[in-house]
């Protein structure tokens, strides 16, 4: 794509590592510190020349949310530029998305209608959606908060280790406990339901949902990102192999490194039920490969850009773009979808930990190999360590940051985890 003309305004919202990776992404068409909003700031956006953040105390709930975005409508309802509002979390694409009619009155907002983005944020019925268009999902099982209240005592109906998760990943952002996880891998069945106690103990009210644990480690992950135009026609589509993860209880799930990988099939699958599905915007899959059937077993759709999604970027497919070409410039619609990947020569690894983490807890096998080339190459990047942004705050931040990763992976990985 050509460079497109200063003719819009980005607006981010929230102040995490993919808030920081989009900024960087329309930093680099643009030139131009780009603005944001959240309810607090987080490390990777402070100390930093391409993004502002301010600040709005319980900017991430209504009421406080939809108040404080009509101020600030106010400020870019006379602009001369088009100006893209985009959710960085889970909290406020959804919120975008139920706002979207007022909203699009001064911002554009490339997220499907509120009750479609229901149905596939809620985990249980984006399955029942995979039942439909028969994409391949891990076997599942429902537990409700009335049957916990009921006393009933819920038997898993499969083999230990068994995954846990909450169905709707919006109001688990809320609930607060020790041990909490963004999910749980359960060995024994008095484990199982100690955790269920404390979940709905502690204000859940939503069902949980217990999967059958694909076996593998890491490194059986695969990861897609998806642009998505105002036709309902997938234009980008960039498939990651994710070769490691955060093992902190908080960010498990979180991937610190992907090399990219190209899988047609893949690809021809999620494209076929995006397009069927009428979806707009950017979408992020997690799936996991079942070595027992041979298949990719879908875990969540996510209505944004991933958390690790800069590797997108990195790899030569600019996350920005997409949205300025389809909604500003209106130049997607006769161009064809562009699979990422196909050329290995070009690849880069993209990392969320230093080099010598991931060396060392990475699983030994031909994919590490092939990452182990690309830093021997210099084919590397992170999302939040940029030349052309790195001060001596940040520089000291960074190494805070990098820091605490090498004693987490010391405290909290296990090798052989699948």
């Amino acid at each position: 794509m050509e460079r497109p003309t200063n003719n819009f305004t980005p607006i981010l919202l929230g102040s995490d590592f993919n808030a920081y990776g989009m900024a960087r992404s329309f930093y680099e068409i643009t030139g131009r510190r780009v603005q944001a909003y959240a309810g607090t700031v987080l490390a990777p956006t402070r100390f930093t020349k391409i993004v502002n953040v301010d600040i709005i105390p319980g900017f991430s709930e209504d009421p406080v949310f939809i108040e404080s975005m009509r101020k600030i409508a106010k400020k870019y309802e006379n602009s001369d530029e088009k100006v893209v509002l985009l959710g960085m979390g889970d909290g406020y694409a959804e919120l975008i998305s139920k706002h979207k009619e007022e909203l699009s009155k001064t911002f554009i907002c490339p997220y499907i209608d509120y009750d479609l983005l229901k149905q596939l944020n809620n985990k249980e019925r984006f399955y029942s959606i995979c039942d439909e268009y028969n994409l391949p999902y891990p076997a599942t099982h429902f537990i409700t908060k009335a049957q916990y209240e009921s006393g009933e005592k819920f038997i898993s109906p499969f083999e230990f280790p068994v995954a846990l998760k909450p169905a709707d990943s919006v109001e688990w952002l809320d609930i607060h406990f020790e041990g909490r996880k963004k999910a749980f891998r359960i060995k024994t069945q008095a484990e199982l339901d100690e955790v269920i106690g404390k979940i709905y103990d502690n204000g859940y009210t939503s069902d949980l949902i217990l999967q059958d644990f694909i076996p593998g480690d890491d490194s059986n992950m695969r990861v897609l990102n998806a642009y998505v135009d105002q036709n309902h026609q997938v234009k980008m589509m960039c498939l990651g192999h994710p070769l490691l993860e955060d093992p902190a209880p908080s960010a498990i799930g979180n991937y610190v490194a992907i090399i990219p990988e190209f899988n047609q099939e893949i690809y021809d699958t999620v494209k076929n039920f995006l397009e069927s599905i009428n979806y707009v915007g950017y979408a992020n899959f997690d799936m996991k490969y079942d070595s027992r059937d041979g298949k990719f077993k879908l875990f969540e759709i996510n209505i944004r850009q991933g958390r690790s999604s800069f590797f997108v970027t990195l790899n030569g497919y600019n996350l920005a773009r997409w949205v300025v070409e389809d909604r500003v410039n209106n130049a997607l619609a006769d161009r064809e979808t562009v699979y990422a990947n196909d050329v290995p020569g070009n690849w880069k690894l993209w990392l969320g930990v230093p080099v010598k983490v991931f060396k060392k807890y990475a699983k030994n096998n031909d994919d590490k190999q092939k990452a182990l080339e690309l830093i021997n190459n210099d084919q590397y990047g992170f999302t939040a360590i940029y030349d052309e942004d790195m001060n001596f705050k940040r520089s000291l931040l960074m190494w805070w940051m990098n820091h605490n990763y090498v004693k987490n992976f010391r405290k909290y990985f296990k090798e052989n985890k699948g």
